[in-house]
């Protein structure tokens, strides 16, 4: 009977052996998968904390500037995320120099991959660094413009007059000329009115020049000048230049060109318009040609 029952207990130690093993790797997998999820979740928290912590910091430094407050938070928080990355895989065994050698290979193919996305990266750095615009400016480049939303590591994010989104790489910004409308305190205009060659030329300058200097948004240094700056086909070109703070430049511009024609109206001084004079030959023959020219100014009609 004893031999009969050694086998089947060979049999049942066996199995107990094996869910002992099993069940303490499961336990171990359990208490690996538990302190991952917990060190996941504690890591998100102190890494969102940790952004916030870094951004106000900087913010509540004088005349640091927006645009690399953001960046050195993001920085922060995607640093610690790559750490709270290695720590849980870590978690479950995997040799921290494996993931060191697997991040090299990967990056490695990942920049042969997506050099355009690398030079994103670069120029936005550049962008950062050298600031030839910052958040809340407005900007002409690339062939696009608008005021600027945010700079990331990738794109810059803007929106124009009309209220659109635009996504721009960063490379794009980089790699050509940035007009920056709002980086300078100061601003000139050059307004051109047109005037008939008939009209009274001192008179229109003092009447533009009079309400120019009346504008309390205009600058008195630099002094405004109004000029003839053309002999244009059908008029007399009259360039109104005066100095506005950068505030008041699209406010005054819009008021005075308003008011400038308001004003040469009311003096009778007219602000022609391109004209095409029709003259009817008779031939010899008897029948009649038409031949058009472009109207002659009032100093050559006179």
């Amino acid at each position: 009977m004893e031999t009969t029952f050694q086998p089947a207990v060979a049999t049942i130690d066996a199995v107990e052996a094996a869910a002992l093993v099993v069940s303490q790797h499961l336990v171990g997998w359990l208490i690996s998968a538990t302190g991952a999820i917990v060190l996941l979740i504690v890591g998100w928290i102190a890494a969102g904390l940790a952004e916030r912590w870094v951004s106000t910091a900087m913010g509540r430094v004088g005349g640091f500037d927006e645009t690399l407050r953001r960046f050195f938070s993001k920085v922060v928080r995607y640093a610690i995320l790559i750490v709270i990355g290695v720590a849980v895989l870590a978690q479950f065994g995997v040799q921290t120099a494996s993931i060191l050698a697997a991040l090299g290979a990967a990056g490695l193919a990942i920049g042969l991959a997506l050099q355009g996305t690398l030079q994103n990266i670069a120029a936005g750095i550049m962008l950062l660094v050298l600031r030839p615009f910052r958040v809340g400016e407005f900007i002409q480049a690339g062939g696009v413009s608008g005021g600027v939303q945010e700079i990331g590591l990738f794109a810059t994010e803007l929106k124009t007059f009309d209220g659109i989104y635009i996504m721009v790489p960063n490379s794009q910004l980089w790699n050509t000329a940035v007009t920056n409308f709002s980086r300078n305190p100061l601003r000139s205009n050059d307004m051109v009115t047109g005037i008939g060659y008939g009209d009274d030329i001192d008179k229109a300058c003092a009447l533009m020049l009079g309400l120019i200097e009346a504008d309390e948004r205009v600058l008195k240094d630099p002094a405004p000048q109004v000029f003839i700056s053309d002999l244009a086909d059908s008029s007399v070109n009259l360039t109104a230049r005066y100095w506005t703070s950068n505030a008041d430049f699209w406010a005054t511009k819009l008021h005075l060109r308003k008011a400038i024609k308001k004003a040469l109206d009311e003096n009778g001084i007219s602000i022609p318009f391109p004209q095409r004079d029709i003259h009817v030959i008779a031939a010899g023959d008897g029948k009649s040609g038409v031949v058009a020219t472009p109207a002659a100014s009032d100093a050559d009609r006179s």
